[in-house]
């Protein structure tokens, strides 16, 4: 073989891969090649070029690299390759794959930058190139930030079509028949007298084709799957109870495994006496592990009785000890010296607010936890040569390099076999947990382990939100708002998250600021400014991130400034944007609940906007003020997404995080005393019940060009939304959440 083609069967640049008995196919949009991962571990006689497609005799492999954490992530995965590729989704499996740099995100590290979504022109254009190049230079396979659709939706479908194309080449060399005169469906080549050749036998002759790199998309009016109301590929095993999660991991010779460490989060352990836990049935092992212990025993019920048993004496915390210190700690941070950024300054606000009669007001949301309904857990295998990490994770590629810093392997020698996961929230974009089961694992190398956190230890060893604190001065002026002046305090997300991998974070964090600087609102003289507040209690990503506060802390201040004014909350926001997509998402929302109709007595409505990771969400809350408290009775929701890849999937996505953002305004804090977080389960950290929830009507727009994704974005609007709403109904503004410390809700 030439070297040309020997480099082409190495790497990809389009996104082709064949295998002898089994071809397999990619996309890849750059010039410089990355190894393929499918290379490694092939028989003799294979080759792999490319990492989304696999066929063999034994059927269709989809890789779906963007990890499933209940959003379906491998569903949209799956359907934008088999558009293209030609076969039903019940003909596939998926897979995750492995990690590797080939499988890397182009599109989340735009969040990072200081570039609104809605930014046109020169410099907008090259910060998303140059978000798509820091991805790959670092090989980011990270999934979050509503980013699966954005970086997937031309990369995998490429994909589909190269390998399309050549099966159809394949078939061309069987048969002798002109591709011109070809066709498929249903993973199968159909030759003009209608005779079907599958995809699974024309695999070996693949295998040995030259890739087709020169394809054509389909255009949407072709679109088989594709925007059409599609089952996902979990569905059924999710109904009926034989879904596998990360925590369902079962393996022969397997020991249980839990942890117990300070609760006061890097507080550490000066001493402790495990007696009486290793005199109990089935334990095996007490073992010593940072900051505090793991159990080894015969099941994990016996793990946990053991934990509890042993006696320690645990250090101080290094944070402020109690909530209301913490609080201090915030409300000091709006200095000079503490500003992050100033990324929104129009026009001239101090001598605006200096010549007028002004508002303000002071707003603040806790710390919240992740609290995914499947604790962390993760199944290990070491021995002195290799190490196999099973877990449902986010950062696969993280996890491997910081698990081969840990053990003294090799990257290449750590194997991370990524599961399905029970929620996470943006809880496993961190990996404290396995490196603990790796610890516990070193003491029974050669034994697999699976390491399960207790409720308690989950909620207490939690990267939460960070709480946040605004200040806001206005203006109104001929019945219009005129100045907009917002001060938002938060830790940094970023370098929290940073500092656990022993990387700097440079530069302001834009998560202290998103969903607040970037509103695409005209006001004549508006500042937005984000304070970083010190270092306490580590701090996480969070579904929604730093939009997830700032919706409530921007969108009811500017609620507050609309109503000085006497205009039409709804009215005023459109007069504000500038913006004609999230106009018409206003536009929308407003059409759909009928606003301004009258409710009738004891009931009103609120309707709040943000537009977060690129999507423009408009929602509307309608309650009724009963005489035993707020009842939710409807919401309704327009979303804006370029193109809705399930309408199914996308309804139930916006509503999910609809129900995500009133449960917690409602009712969700994690408060600190003596430095250890006070909720431990959900009897106390308490989430919105069924009867509860209200009807939830959702609309799609698909009026932008760009494509966005769905799994956060319908959270940060739904706080604002209530709060407003029950403004408008009882007159009461509450600055504060969770809402229930305030009034009381059925």
């Amino acid at each position: 073989m030439g070297r040309i083609k020997t480099i082409a069967r190495r790497t990809f640049l389009i996104g082709s891969a064949a295998i002898a008995g089994g071809v397999a196919f990619g996309y890849y949009a750059y010039q410089k090649p990355i190894e393929n991962p499918l290379l490694d571990g092939l028989a003799e006689g294979q080759a792999a070029l490319t990492p989304y497609v696999l066929i063999d005799e034994s059927g269709i492999t989809l890789i779906t690299p963007r990890a499933d954490v209940g959003q379906g992530a491998y569903s949209v995965q799956a359907a934008l390759i088999a558009e293209e590729l030609d076969v039903r989704l019940d003909q596939i499996r998926v897979d995750p794959g492995v990690p590797s740099a080939a499988y890397y995100n182009g599109k989340v590290a735009f969040e990072g930058f200081p570039l609104a979504a809605t930014a046109t022109g020169f410099l907008a254009d090259k910060g998303r190139i140059a978000s798509d190049v820091a991805g790959k230079l670092i090989g980011l396979q990270l999934t979050g930030g509503s980013s699966t659709v954005p970086d997937a939706y031309e990369k995998l479908r490429m994909a589909g079509a190269v390998a399309r194309a050549t099966l159809l080449k394949a078939a061309e060399h069987k048969t002798g028949v002109a591709v011109a005169k070809l066709t498929t469906k249903d993973g199968a080549v159909i030759l003009p007298d209608g005779t079907e050749i599958s995809y699974t036998s024309l695999a070996p002759i693949a295998a040995v084709t030259d890739p087709v790199v020169q394809v054509r998309l389909k255009p949407v009016s072709d679109w088989r799957y594709l925007g059409k109301d599609m089952q996902r590929v979990d569905i059924v095993a999710k109904s009926t109870g034989t879904q596998s999660y990360g925590i369902d991991t079962v393996m022969d010779g397997m020991v249980y495994a839990t942890v117990r460490t300070n609760p006061r989060i890097g507080g550490g352990v000066k001493g402790y006496d495990d007696g009486a836990a290793k005199a109990m049935r089935g334990v095996q092992a007490v073992v010593p592990i940072t900051g505090g212990i793991g159990v080894i025993a015969d099941n994990t019920w016996r793990a946990f009785q053991a934990a509890l048993a042993v006696d320690f004496e645990w250090g101080a915390a290094p944070y402020p000890p109690t909530s209301d210190e913490m609080w201090a700690v915030v409300g000091n941070s709006f200095t000079s010296s503490l500003q992050d950024s100033q990324f929104k300054d129009d026009g001239d606000v101090e001598t605006t607010l200096n010549e007028a009669d002004i508002l303000e007001a002071q707003y603040r949301i806790p710390y919240l936890a992740h609290a995914p309904l499947e604790p962390m857990t993760a199944t290990i295998l070491l021995t002195d040569t290799r190490l196999d990490i099973w877990t449902a994770t986010q950062i696969p590629r993280f996890m491997q390099v910081n698990a081969a810093k840990l053990t003294g392997l090799d990257a290449d020698d750590v194997h991370v076999h990524v599961l399905m996961s029970g929620g996470s929230f943006g809880r496993r974009l961190e990996d404290d947990y396995v490196q603990q089961a790796i610890e516990v694992a070193g003491a029974i190398k050669g034994t697999p382990v699976k390491m399960t956190w207790a409720r308690e230890e989950d909620m207490t060893h939690d990267f939460p939100r960070p709480m946040q604190m605004s200040r806001a001065r206005g203006s109104v002026k001929d019945g219009q708002v005129y100045a907009y002046d917002l001060g938002i305090a938060a830790q940094s997300v970023t370098a929290s998250q940073l500092s656990r991998i022993g990387q700097p974070a440079l530069g302001p964090d834009m998560m202290i600021v998103a969903g607040a600087w970037d509103q695409p609102f005209s006001i004549p003289h508006y500042r937005v400014t984000g304070y970083r507040v010190p270092e306490m209690v580590p701090v996480s990503s969070w579904r929604s991130v730093g939009a997830s506060g700032n919706g409530f802390l921007h969108d009811c201040f500017l609620d507050e400034l609309i109503h000085a004014a006497g205009a039409d909350p709804l009215q005023e926001r459109l007069r504000l944007c500038w913006h004609e997509p999230s106009r018409k998402v206003l536009e929308a929302v407003g059409e759909m609940s009928n606003w301004g109709s009258d409710l009738g007595a004891n009931r009103a409505r609120g309707v709040a906007f943000t537009l977060s990771f690129g999507v423009p969400v408009a929602e509307v809350v309608e309650i009724t003020n009963t005489s035993d408290g707020i009842r939710i009775d409807k919401v309704y929701v327009v979303a804006e997404v370029g193109k809705i890849m399930d309408p199914v999937n996308f309804e139930n996505q916006v509503q999910g995080g609809v129900i995500w953002g009133l449960s917690h305004a409602i009712m969700g804090e994690l408060s600190f005393d003596d430095g250890v977080a006070e909720q431990d389960n959900f009897d106390t950290y308490e989430v919105l019940r069924l009867y509860q929830t209200p009807e939830i009507i959702v609309q799609g727009l698909e009026n932008s060009t760009q494509i966005r994704g769905i799994g956060e974005p319908s959270v940060p609007p739904a706080a604002p939304a209530l709060a407003n709403a029950i403004f408008a109904a009882t007159g009461k503004r509450i600055r504060e959440l969770p809402l229930n410390k305030h009034i009381d809700f059925i």
